[in-house]
């Protein structure tokens, strides 16, 4: 621990903060988690518990007075834009998880916000850093697949209950990774189509055709409720097939199950071999391509660099409402059955 450390402070302890941002932060170079922001009594004591030495407190204010620099809001989505707003408005610093807003106006204005403050603003789309994502940047630079014509990639489960109404529905929470997954991939989107199962902010699945205006196409899904999950990625080029058939990146599982990136070191990320995609030229025989290890942790790394003026933010606050605007556009698409048209 330096000086020179970022002081983050945690807005929210339930599943999200716990596992996906508080040992995050602690495992990531230049950063302290300072605080944990709950007026829970049970989460503020689990968090005493899991994070001696971190202060706990009822409210941004609070924490911001006490010397938080970056404020991290890990809450039920309808909440989002309101705390965000308010850190800014305090002066802090700000991640804020996904979704990033329930809609692209309402993004587009705090995006506006923070640059009046003269504040740094990303969404927390750590799946940018997933073992899978990163060697499939790898296998596209390689340049063996040929021109890449079409991108699936689905995030699929089977959970006895139905998903959280805290996370804004399942479109808005899978699907804000999954676009934004494409559109860092292959680009802006130029049309969208789209199928959903269940209501608007209640879906149990969706789909989601979107023609990039490069010329690729992906295709995207989510599930809540899919016995047999496909596979996590396909890509198709002229020349081959890349195929990642394990359904999460290992860190999730690792992070649930208590383990931590400190407490990892340099083994963090590492997926087995029987986890490996495979990679199909032509009619050729499948070959295993290692993965990448996952690198949740270089997100706060990034974004403590950017706070100390030494590097921009690992996300831009602009992507976060380009991915809102894809996942309206997929909403007004299954309501109305018809593609919908983008400009970027």
């Amino acid at each position: 621990m330096s000086s020179r450390d970022v002081v983050f402070a945690l807005v929210g302890y339930g599943g999200g903060g716990r596992f996906f941002h508080a040992p995050v932060v602690e495992g990531a170079v230049g950063t302290r988690l300072g605080f944990v922001v709950t007026n829970n009594p049970d989460r503020a004591a689990l968090a005493r518990a899991e994070h001696p030495g971190v202060e706990v407190v009822a409210s941004t204010v609070q924490a911001v007075a006490a010397g938080a620099e970056v404020v991290v809001v890990s809450t039920p989505a309808a909440t989002h834009t309101a705390l965000t707003d308010e850190a800014l408005d305090l002066g802090a610093h700000v991640v804020c998880d996904k979704p990033f807003a329930l809609d692209a106006a309402t993004a587009a204005a705090t995006v506006e916000r923070a640059a009046a403050a003269g504040r740094l603003l990303s969404p927390y789309q750590n799946r940018r850093w997933d073992s899978d994502l990163l060697t499939l940047r790898r296998v596209l630079a390689d340049g063996e697949l040929g021109d890449v014509v079409r991108f699936e990639s689905a995030f699929e489960r089977w959970e006895p209950t139905d998903p959280p109404a805290a996370g804004g529905g399942l479109l808005r929470d899978f699907g804000a990774h999954l676009v934004d997954q494409a559109l860092h991939l292959f680009g802006p989107v130029a049309a969208v189509t789209a199928q959903t199962r269940g209501g608007d902010g209640t879906e149990l699945e969706f789909r989601l055709q979107l023609a990039h205006a490069a010329g690729v196409r992906s295709e995207l899904s989510g599930s809540w409720k899919q016995p047999v999950p496909g596979p996590r990625f396909r890509l198709t080029g002229t020349a081959g097939t890349f195929v990642v058939d394990s359904p999460m990146d290992v860190q999730e599982e690792l992070l649930v199950a208590g383990r931590t990136p400190r407490a990892d070191g340099a083994a963090w990320g590492s997926e087995p071999p029987s986890r490996w995609g495979a990679l199909v030229l032509g009619g050729g025989p499948s070959r295993r391509v290692p993965s990448e290890q996952g690198r949740w942790p270089d997100f706060y790394t990034a974004f403590a660099a950017a706070v100390r003026g030494e590097g921009p933010v690992p996300v831009e606050a602009a992507d976060a409402v380009r991915t809102c605007r894809v996942v309206d556009a997929a909403r007004e698409a299954a309501r109305s059955g018809e593609v919908v048209r983008l400009t970027d």
